[in-house]
């Protein structure tokens, strides 16, 4: 079994992120002070931290070439069962999200291939949620 994963990002204004990541992501939000909120990311301990220096410029960020599209780097997210990606996929899209990479099937027929989406938060924390049809065969292959 999997332990979970902490991961704290900087965004810039709690009630914004608590829409993105309670709301449309549907993360259930567990303690909050004034400067902070945690949620439940799929199973895993997320922390959004207030930084309002951030302002309208977001988070800054490079990007690397993979299989033919400009991967956003720093980036995060979850692997999920194929049906809950599609879901997501579903979701995402009828709200309105801004895809940074539209939702596809990478390195197809090859080892590692999965499924993958990018797309950023309000304050520009990149995002990548992706699944695979054979997680255990397939997460680590080389």
């Amino acid at each position: 079994m999997l332990t979970p994963f902490h991961l704290a990002v900087q965004v810039r204004d709690l009630a914004e992120a608590q829409g993105f990541y309670g709301d449309l992501l549907g993360c259930p939000q567990g303690r909050s002070s004034d400067t902070w909120v945690d949620f439940n990311l799929f199973g895993h301990q997320f922390v959004c931290h207030l930084n309002p220096a951030l302002g309208d410029k977001g988070i800054d960020d490079h990007r690397n070439p993979v299989d033919g599209h400009g991967v956003p780097v720093p980036h995060f997210g979850v692997v999920l069962e194929m049906s809950d990606w599609e879901a997501l996929v579903d979701r995402l899209t009828a709200a309105g999200v801004r895809f940074e990479i539209e939702p596809y099937i990478r390195f197809r027929g090859e080892p590692g291939e999965q499924a993958t989406m990018f797309f950023r938060d309000p304050s520009g924390n990149a995002l990548e949620f992706k699944a695979f049809r054979d997680i255990e065969g397939q997460l680590f292959a080389t």
